[in-house]
């Protein structure tokens, strides 16, 4: 709003410069640009993102099964000294690992080390586990609520980065234009300078 009065403002105003009249326009273009096209810009990264990853959820959905397995026995324990960080393991303490025994939707038979679903590993107790068809072990396939929440938050990203854009772009043409109005000063200044205060001169 009070950029747009500052345009107003300076429509008519016999002290107006040339300068002044398009430092107001830009400052009327940068807002419009801030509450109109980085929100579109935020709101087509955003559907391009959500697009992308629901994509790739929906294909590993249809990649990856959840298989049951069963516990065969605890797996060995690392010999000690084995971390390089012990302060590591004390702030995020792994879960037990065990030796696990599962069929692969493929009808092969598996086993090897993954870690406890419960605390502590009883041989013979059942869980579930994410495989691909061939039975080799992989992550949990992407939710689509979560997809879209990081699509949200690479749109909001992408508007903050255009309206930051938009203002460092206002800002630069602002300091050009500060810029010249102290050249010009300068110059007017040398021009009278000289004359004031001589008898005659007209100062």
């Amino acid at each position: 709003m009070r950029t747009a009065m500052g345009v107003w403002r300076w429509r008519r105003n016999p002290l107006r410069r040339r300068t002044d009249l398009f430092e107001a326009w830009v400052a009327f273009a940068a807002l419009v640009c801030v509450l109109l096209v980085a929100p579109a810009v935020g709101a087509v990264a955003g559907l391009r993102v959500d697009g992308t990853l629901q994509r790739a959820a929906r294909e590993q959905r249809h990649e990856r099964y959840l298989v049951p397995a069963v516990v065969v026995r605890p797996a060995a324990e690392p010999p000690a000294g084995a971390s390089t960080d012990p302060s590591a393991q004390r702030q995020s303490p792994e879960r037990s690992r065990i030796v696990a025994a599962w069929t692969a939707p493929d009808g092969s038979s598996h086993q090897g080390t993954v870690p406890a679903a419960e605390e502590p590993p009883v041989p013979g107790e059942r869980f579930r586990i994410w495989t691909d068809i061939r039975g080799r072990l992989v992550g949990q396939p992407l939710d689509p609520s979560a997809a879209s929440v990081h699509a949200g938050l690479a749109g909001l990203a992408a508007a903050l980065v255009a309206g930051a854009l938009v203002e460092t772009v206002r800002r630069l043409v602002v300091r050009r234009l500060m810029h010249r109005r102290y050249l010009r000063l300068d110059r007017a200044w040398a021009a009278a300078g000289p004359d004031w205060g001589r008898a005659g001169a007209g100062s």
